[in-house]
């Protein structure tokens, strides 16, 4: 007798909940195979917009992770299943979650907006948080710049993404200026003569655009003379430095008496 209850009850059962299990799995199975469709024409497109390949697959992972969630718990209430607890659990952890990593998840959606907006790449130098030097990684929470020192600097992306970034690579050239002294007995154009000589023989002294050398003050003992050239932004201090001591060199050297000289 117990045992015809039990079948009648479990038949009963079947009938009245049956077809929404049924379409529930027909729901989920279809569910899955659009979601590996969409997987495939997300990275389809996200290749050719050029987004950085360290961000395609944590966005794939994030989007289809988020649809799969969704789907099951689209599959659950169509099966019948309360989501009440389900979701007052699932908000509680997430207001914790939140409230603990809210620096953490600063720093993660300041290094998506990074990666997505490009305001830098790796290899640019930069000047942020008084640091200068070269981009060697730029990762989701943090990116990684070497001094000139050769010193790695970690800088959280939430840091970067609020606050000033001088990209001085960015344009592909810097300009150098150089402001010398002289003495009025000396002739300025002798003294440009001299440095446009340097500049000509100088590989690493761009023609365009052009240099510009002039006088940038006059003085009671003398007048200042401002040289402007373009370098290459990589290796600009290095280039600095030699085109600095080829100029003293050659004033020295032409007899000029400098400030300085007795």
């Amino acid at each position: 007798m117990k045992i015809q209850q039990f079948y009648n009850k479990a038949y009963a059962w079947i009938l009245e909940t049956g077809p929404s299990v049924l379409l529930g799995i027909g729901v989920l199975v279809v569910g899955f195979w659009l979601i590996r469709l969409l997987s495939r024409y997300l990275n389809a497109h996200m290749y050719k917009r050029d987004i950085d390949p360290s961000l395609t697959p944590f966005l794939l992972s994030l989007a289809v992770t988020t649809l799969r969630i969704l789907l099951i718990v689209s599959v659950m209430q169509i099966i019948g299943i309360q989501m009440t607890v389900f979701a007052a659990l699932i908000g509680a952890i997430g207001v914790a979650a939140g409230l603990a990593l809210s620096g953490t998840l600063q720093n993660f959606t300041s290094g998506v907006l990074i990666l997505i907006l490009k305001p830098f790449h790796v290899g640019d130098n930069i000047v942020a948080q008084g640091q200068e030097g070269t981009v060697e990684g730029i990762k989701i929470f943090y990116t990684v710049v070497k001094t000139y020192d050769n010193r790695s600097v970690i800088i959280p992306n939430s840091k970067l993404s609020n606050e000033v970034i001088v990209n001085i690579s960015r344009s592909g050239n810097r300009r150098l200026d150089v402001e010398m002294k002289f003495s009025n007995a000396i002739d300025f154009s002798e003294v440009k003569n001299i440095i446009n000589n340097v500049l000509d023989h100088a590989q690493s002294a761009l023609k365009v655009p052009a240099r510009r050398i002039g006088i940038s003050s006059i003085e009671s003992d003398g007048y200042k003379v401002m040289v402007n050239v373009w370098l290459d932004a990589h290796g600009f201090v290095d280039t600095k430095m030699e085109i600095q001591e080829k100029l003293m060199e050659a004033l020295k050297g032409s007899g000029l008496k400098l400030p300085g000289m007795g």
